[in-house]
């Protein structure tokens, strides 16, 4: 690592490379509707039947109720869910939907905005209770423009945060680092729920 790459040219400072094999399961996924399972190793009769998606993968994961542990899907009422963020920005990173998808919170009534809210804030409570985070990032990214990655869907971030979260890999090398494993971020928040 400095600022010379390895034929003697100048490059800014930084890791040559930064391991994040979660990133290709990610990449693959990005993809996953336009790919049929038509591999020839497999018997027509055991393949899993694909389930066809809505273009939003929270309104999928409020469809399907019964896979809620393998969408880490914490929390769910007769409005929205509660989820652990696949690729978060900060350990513990939850998102908080409405059932039903609109791009924007205008879109919306204003009751369905109240239990938007009151979904963030037992969200807020469980990421208290479970994490005891020392501050937190409450936000929602509007749009393409705004960040939304998930634009046909208006969700809110619950990002806890603690002093020295944001250290030198992040502010020098402009990477993140998560160092808790989905799994057992997801039994954390699953004990607090109870």
């Amino acid at each position: 690592m400095g600022t010379e790459d390895r034929d003697g040219g100048s490059v800014p400072f930084g890791p040559d490379a930064l391991w994040a094999p979660w990133r290709m399961k990610y990449l693959e996924d990005l993809h996953e509707g336009d790919r049929a399972d038509d591999s020839p190793d497999v018997e027509p009769d055991k393949k899993q039947p694909k389930r066809e998606s809505s273009g939003s993968f929270l309104l999928d994961y409020w469809r399907t109720p019964d896979d809620d542990a393998s969408n880490h899907v914490i929390f769910r009422n007769e409005h929205g869910i509660i989820l652990l963020n696949k690729y978060p920005y900060t350990n513990g990173h939850l998102l908080v939907a409405l059932g039903e998808a609109r791009p924007s919170l205008s879109d919306y009534e204003p009751a369905q905005r109240g239990e938007l809210w009151l979904l963030v804030e037992r969200a807020v409570a469980l990421c208290e209770r479970a994490l005891e985070p020392q501050g937190l990032n409450i936000g929602i990214n509007q749009g393409i423009a705004g960040g939304a990655g998930v634009p046909s869907h208006l969700h809110v971030h619950v990002m806890p945060r603690w002093v020295g979260d944001t250290n030198f890999i992040s502010t020098v090398g402009g990477v993140r680092v998560i160092p808790s494993a989905l799994e057992m971020m997801y039994e954390r928040y699953a004990r607090a729920v109870n």
